[in-house]
């Protein structure tokens, strides 16, 4: 017996890949600018300025390029869009909840409830819509249909124009006529290549007309998920809106009353919290790997922090890391009091298991106390940690992070960056790069003339305190950055050169000086 499809509610965040990037980049993200998120070669998101250049999802790389030439190819990153989809979901359940979570950027759940509670099905819908423009999710849609893959399509059918009201994001199919909804969509709806090429042939193009096919004739040529599908398109979905499971609350808070004054007197009394954040953890079996320690004293001023490490914490680092940034708000003149120290886990590992060696016992967490304890003396930037990030010069490439943070560049790393020095790359980067002279078998200054070729062999190159003979060199390679900005443009070439020593070198020609930029020892 075939079950009656669940009356569902769903909400939908158009590109969330674009929407999971912006609130990550946040100001260091051009809103505006042309940004297209790839897989495989492969467009699957792009923002608004992209669409109108004529980037749509589905389109190869190089088309999308091609229709857009200021396109900005950002890889596909999973994990970022499910932890940016997280806090929504949150959001929505304030309201409504038992949330299942589609994919990213696509959430369901039984519209029944909220109907009730808020006076009727659209009406519970323009309360959700409400709650994310609060938090600048202005483009959500809902649709609600008879069963999650009636309402997605319904959601997929609005249009609303700029700053429309909340009444033009919602689509509401009735009860009972799915499938007359379903009929005229294209057959290429259906999630599935391999069963949408074969019925393309068969001269199949919409859903209807694979819904007026026998369910027993579908049966017998696709089998039981070919007769699944079959039932989504004649709005039968019978799939249940299953409620995830909210991960369950670390937070953990001290305040005092009235405030304290001195660090000691606070490093003491939230050791119990943390003792308790920690045998928390431990009983689920979870190790932490980022821990966020928030300070607020009575004057409303507050002071944030973020703590990485590669295992866990155990209590008495929690506790010493609490005291370093309290050292670090008193230092910020926050003098009047702390009124409350929270303790929260931004990222549990719950793959790791509890186990007595991961609790700050091994040589690289004292080596992590000692850092953050000099951090705490000098300053959030006294002590660095290189980083690699994305550009097409070396020097670009360098980031200094600050011990503790994650390591986010502004520029990535895994975005295409044409004329960058491909692999192996130096392992000595000059910055600033000294100037060099690169000289012929005669004496005269090698240069490169307007067709991009050497004017001579390089014989020489002198530096300060450095003079060698070339045993041998390639290139050159040219490099041009903002051809169409006449202040910020740039042209240079490279030329790699190996001296007499057996040292290579990479040296870049920028007008008419030659500098080192790279020593590959």
């Amino acid at each position: 017996m075939h079950q009656t499809p669940v009356r569902t509610l769903l909400v939908w965040v158009p590109d969330w890949p674009i929407a999971a990037l912006a609130r990550e980049r946040g100001s260091t993200l051009d809103a505006g600018a042309p940004i297209a998120i790839e897989r495989a070669g492969g467009i699957v998101a792009c923002s608004a300025a992209a669409r109108a250049s004529g980037v749509r999802r589905g389109q190869r790389r190089r088309d999308a390029q091609a229709r857009c030439p200021g396109l900005r190819l950002v890889s596909s990153d999973e994990g970022r869009d499910n932890r940016g989809f997280l806090p929504v979901v949150d959001r929505i359940e304030r309201l409504a909840p038992g949330v299942q979570i589609v994919r990213a950027g696509i959430g369901a759940l039984r519209a029944r409830g909220p109907s009730r509670y808020y006076g009727g099905e659209s009406e519970a819908a323009r309360v959700l819509l409400d709650e994310l423009a609060a938090i600048d999710l202005t483009d959500a849609r809902v649709g609600i249909a008879d069963g999650p893959f009636t309402a997605e399509h319904a959601a997929r059918r609005t249009r609303p124009g700029p700053g429309a009201e909340p009444a033009t994001r919602v689509h509401a199919v009735e009860p009972g006529a799915a499938a007359s909804f379903l009929a005229p969509l294209s057959i290429r709806t259906i999630d599935d290549a391999e069963l949408v090429g074969l019925l393309a042939r068969l001269g199949v193009q919409t859903l209807g007309d694979f819904a007026a096919l026998a369910e027993d004739r579908v049966r017998e040529r696709f089998s039981e998920h070919g007769v699944r599908l079959h039932r989504l398109a004649r709005g039968l979905d019978a799939r249940p809106v299953t409620a995830r499971v909210p991960p369950p609350e670390h937070e953990r808070e001290a305040q005092f009353e009235p405030p304290l004054e001195l660090v000691d007197q606070v490093g003491f009394a939230v050791r119990i919290t943390a003792d308790d954040f920690v045998d928390a953890l431990a009983a689920r079996g979870l190790v932490c790997t980022e821990l966020r320690v928030e300070l607020r004293d009575d004057r409303g001023g507050r002071s944030e922090r973020v703590w990485l490490h590669p295992t866990t914490f155990d209590a008495a680092a929690v506790v010493d890391r609490v005291r370093w940034q309290l050292e670090a708000a008193v230092d910020a003149e926050l003098r009047s009091g702390i009124t409350l120290v929270r303790l929260e886990p931004e990222a549990v590992d719950a793959a790791s298991h509890h186990e007595p060696g991961l609790f700050g016992q091994g040589p690289g967490e004292r080596v992590h106390h000692a850092l953050s304890r000099v951090q705490a003396l000098l300053g959030h930037r006294g002590v660095v940690t290189p980083a690699i990030g994305g550009g097409r010069w070396l020097a670009e490439r360098q980031v200094l992070v600050p011990w503790g943070d994650r390591a986010a560049p502004a520029r990535e790393r895994s975005q295409p960056w044409p004329g960058s020095l491909p692999a192996p790359h130096p392992t000595t980067v000059f910055f600033p790069q000294p100037e060099m002279r690169v000289t012929s078998a005669d004496g005269a200054a090698v240069t490169v003339d307007e067709r991009g070729r050497l004017s001579a062999a390089p014989a020489a190159i002198a530096g300060t305190g450095i003079h060698r003979a070339v045993a041998g060199w390639a290139g050159p390679w040219g490099v041009r950055e903002r051809e169409w900005d006449p202040e910020r443009r740039r042209e240079a070439h490279r030329v790699q050169i190996v001296d007499d020593t057996q040292v290579a070198w990479l040296l870049v020609l920028e007008g008419d000086t030659w500098r080192a930029e790279g020593r590959y020892d």
